[in-house]
């Protein structure tokens, strides 16, 4: 186990960091940190053994929860092992895959006042306080994908800060005046946001990039049979059809179906029909959009459907729509930060505020005739005029 750990962390670079790393608080002693698979979440937990235990690497171990090591050994064992050795930090990986993990993290924290846990779990990881307290010894962390912002930088090599949605409303022209400058004419941010949108959400595009649409679809399969199982109580049927749900709505996306002609091709009630819609969101493979911001709890038919992210459109469908592509990749970056539901008049309305239409450079204010705090998120510009914004500027929120 520790071989592997120092191995891996030898292997690990630190020349790009993910926007999430410099907010976590390392030092806090139980820190959960979720997330899709496929975002970096590993790469997170080895850059930080790396940078911050280079003198000491005796006190930090790495270790993942779908390692064969643990079919006949426990976390605890590890656990007592590492601190009865000096041992100070362990950093865990797929924490969802234990049994009663909840439990065993409380008792971690209580009987080992001076040791540090980090650890990883699916984006559907649901802490139950039910089952064991950890709302007041819990820091807790979410890591999205690439935004464009930081696709932006592993491709130009620039640095490029992150602009709150209230400054990039106010300041978009400048802003994009001032990063457009930069760029070279090998660089330009059309070409760039295009590749993005292909290929740009997963930090893996990098090793692979010839079979990156592959390797998405086996992500997608790998969350659909593994994580969810272990995560909620769903016999092989229901994963089956949660496959074939996640296929139908990738072609239909992103109007919404009627619902029971979907539930009949399922063979499904309309509550597991809208169990399962509502899992697949929490999955990170869905965006439902409601009138009204809702938890996975309350199983209402969502008004709109997306799919979680840009490249999975070009991975699960053949010619992904255009019009699609453009407001699949607004929600997600938005949703990141914001929130976001279905509003009366236009595409989006954000923060219960802010409402956007989504379309290309010959888009008009039409649709949001007399609503204020109103703007059109615009396609094919590198830069924008009042209310006018580069669609690809909300791509910079984080």
């Amino acid at each position: 186990m520790y071989q592997t750990s120092a191995r891996l962390v030898a292997n690990t670079t630190t020349t790009y960091y993910r926007y999430l790393y410099d907010q976590i608080k390392w030092s806090n002693r139980l820190i959960a940190i979720k997330g899709a698979r496929g975002v970096g979440k590993t790469t997170m937990l080895l850059q930080c053994i790396k940078d911050r235990f280079a003198d000491c690497p005796e006190r930090a171990l790495y270790v993942s929860l779908d390692n064969l090591w643990f079919a006949n050994h426990t976390l605890t064992e590890v656990v007592e092992y590492h601190h009865a050795h000096g041992g100070t930090h362990l950093f865990i990986d797929e924490v969802h895959k234990y049994p009663l993990w909840q439990t065993l993290m409380k008792n971690i924290y209580d009987e080992y006042p001076d040791f540090h846990v980090v650890f990883t779990g699916s984006s559907m990881l649901k802490i139950d306080n039910s089952k064991a307290d950890l709302s007041r010894r819990l820091s807790d962390y979410t890591l999205h994908g690439l935004s464009f912002r930081e696709f932006l930088c592993l491709e130009t090599g620039k640095h490029i800060p992150a602009v709150s949605l209230d400054e990039l409303l106010r300041n978009h022209v400048s802003i994009a005046m001032h990063l457009t400058s930069q760029l070279t004419s090998q660089t330009k941010i059309l070409p760039l946001f295009e590749a993005y949108l292909k290929h740009g959400y997963f930090p893996f595009y990098r090793e692979e990039l010839a079979d990156y649409n592959d390797r998405l679809k086996k992500v997608a399969y790998a969350v659909l049979i593994e994580d969810v199982p272990a995560i909620e109580d769903v016999t092989y049927p229901t994963i089956q059809k949660l496959q074939r749900m996640l296929m139908i709505l990738a072609e239909r996306v992103p109007q919404t179906p009627k619902m029971n002609e979907l539930y009949a091709i399922l063979e499904t009630t309309r509550e597991q029909g809208l169990k399962m819609m509502w899992m697949l969101q929490r999955a990170a493979l869905l965006h439902l959009l409601s009138t009204e911001t809702r938890e996975f709890h309350h199983l209402l038919k969502p008004d709109k459907i997306y799919l979680h992210n840009p490249n999975l459109m070009y991975a699960l469908t053949e010619l992904p729509d255009k019009g699609t592509l453009r407001e699949t990749f607004f929600i997600n970056q938005l949703a990141a930060v914001a929130e976001v539901s279905y509003p009366r008049k236009g595409d989006f309305l954000v923060n219960h505020r802010y409402l956007f239409e989504v379309g290309g450079k010959n888009k008009t204010f039409d649709q949001l005739k007399g609503a204020h705090d109103a703007f059109l998120a615009v396609d094919d510009i590198e830069t924008g005029f009042g209310d006018r914004i580069p669609l690809w500027m909300f791509g910079l929120l984080y």
